[in-house]
Parts: structure tokens; C-alpha cells; sequence
């Protein structure tokens, strides 16, 4: 049986054929592994995460996913399609490119309803994730109403309720308020628990060493510049500072204001 999620070889991609936004990008993630992918604006993690879910596909180079070779025609065939849709959810970095149902509920169930899924299933899995999720309150507003926050939670709902292999999520906690960023990486954990395979482009390293097993530092060029475990990658500080990934932390000393990167690795809540 092959335990592969995906794997990308000598990947290459650009926008309009003149806008590198991936290059030579080797990269193998096993099913039930948790990835994190990182990098400065412009790096190509959205990019890279959009390949994932079969959105676009390489110039050069191929992509496998469980173990067969994913190309744009196999979406022609309306078996394939519904089958890939089904073990992948991609959630987007910006919400309201994904909510655009009159309400909160119907945006949620949308995917099982396109995916055949019966009404008894779904209302079943409902639920589960509204409690999960503590979003019950929701259900009949307009999604463009929601707060960030709200509106991410609907979102990842929206994938959830698919229930697939593979959960993408593009800068997840972007924007949110420390506990429901607590929430979200605890629904995460879960979900890797359960045997789900996580893939997470960040910029907020406070979440990279809790939901990584791998993590992919990706560099202005659009290429990987180093890979490895969340502590190696997170004591790096110069590999950090180099590809923009360090605050910039300023304090007045005698008089004198200092500027120095400062890397916040420890996140303490309120229980």
C-alpha cells in the first residue's frame, strides 16, 4: 500500500509563463504526517498549496498524489474529480473567497451536497463540527457579517465537513485573537490524531513546532532553501533572519533605542 499523501519532483511553475512562482521544488509528504510550510510574502505557499489541491499544475516537473500522477485532464473525469475532492480540502487564506452562500450553514454543507453526500450524513456531521467548532450561534447569517475569526471558523467547517484525508490550510490563525487561534491549532491536532494528514503554510512560528513534523522554509527565489524538524528549523535564527522571518524587536536602553530580531517561541495563554 503506498502511505505517500503527495510528492513533487523538480516542480517548476509560473504565472502567465513569465512569473516564477515555484521552482525546482522536491518535497514528499507521507499520509498522517504534519506539514508546515514557511517563507516571506511572495515565496510561493500559496502557490505550492493551490498545486496541492489541484488547482494548478507544474510547467515542468510532475506531481503525485497517492501515488498516481496528477494532471489538469484526469479533473475532466468526473469520477477522478469527485474522488480527489473528497480526500482534500484546501482552506484559503482569505475566507471570503470560499463563504458565498446566502448563509452560514448552506456555505458549510456545500461540499458534501456537491460530493452526493446524503442529507442524513450530513446533518450528522453538522453536528459534530458546530460543536466543535462552537458555531451554532451562526448558522442563519450572512457570512459577511462574520468577524475574521468567525469567518475562518466557517470556512474550515466548510472543509471539515468533507471529512478528507488531507487538510491544506493556507495562514490558518492569520488575524485571530490568541484563543481562537488555541481553538483552531487544537482542532488541527485532533484531526492529525485521527489520522489525517495536515498541511499548513504560516507565518506565526508560535504554531510551527505544534503542528509540524516537517517543516519547509521557502526563500524569495521560490524555491526551498532548507527542510527539517521544527526545533532545528525554529533554532536557525540566522536561516530565519535572512528569509524575513523574525520580528524586528525595538527597546530604549539608557537613552538609546535598540533594534534587534527577536524570535517569540514561547505562546502563553490564559487557562
Amino acid at each position: 500500500m503506498n502511505d505517500t499523501a503527495f510528492q513533487l519532483e523538480n516542480v517548476n511553475f509560473s504565472y502567465l509563463g513569465k512569473y516564477p512562482a515555484l521552482r525546482n521544488i522536491d518535497i514528499t509528504i507521507k499520509q498522517g504526517q504534519k506539514i508546515s510550510v514557511i517563507g516571506a510574502n511572495g515565496s510561493g505557499k500559496s502557490t505550492l498549496l493551490q498545486m496541492l489541491d489541484g488547482l494548478i499544475f507544474p510547467d515542468t516537473g510532475a506531481i503525485k498524489a497517492f501515488g498516481r500522477e496528477l494532471k489538469e485532464s484526469d479533473f475532466n473525469d468526473e469520477s477522478f474529480c469527485r474522488d480527489f475532492r473528497k480526500r482534500v480540502g484546501l482552506v484559503f487564506q482569505n475566507p471570503d473567497v470560499q463563504l458565498f452562500c446566502p448563509t452560514v450553514k448552506e456555505d458549510i454543507i456545500f461540499g458534501p451536497l456537491q460530493l452526493g453526500c446524503g442529507k442524513r450524513e450530513i446533518e450528522k456531521r453538522l453536528e459534530v463540527i458546530l460543536s466543535i467548532l462552537e458555531i451554532k450561534d451562526l448558522l442563519d447569517r450572512p457570512p459577511h457579517q462574520l468577524s475574521v475569526g468567525e469567518k475562518r471558523k466557517v470556512a474550515i467547517a466548510s472543509v471539515l465537513m468533507i471529512e478528507p484525508d488531507v487538510l491544506i490550510l493556507d495562514e490558518p490563525t492569520a488575524g485571530l485573537d490568541p484563543l481562537t487561534t488555541r481553538h483552531i491549532m487544537d482542532l488541527l491536532i485532533q484531526a492529525n490524531e485521527s489520522g489525517k494528514t495536515i498541511i499548513t503554510s504560516t507565518h506565526d512560528l508560535h504554531i510551527v513546532e505544534e503542528i509540524s513534523d516537517i517543516v519547509y522554509v521557502f526563500g524569495q527565489q521560490k524555491c526551498i532553501v532548507k527542510a527539517g524538524e521544527p526545533d532545528i528549523i525554529l533554532k536557525d535564527t540566522a536561516l530565519l533572519e535572512a528569509h524575513n522571518l523574525l520580528h524586528i524587536h525595538t527597546h530604549r536602553h539608557k537613552d538609546k533605542i535598540h533594534i534587534h530580531p527577536h524570535l517569540h517561541l514561547e505562546h502563553h495563554l490564559e487557562e
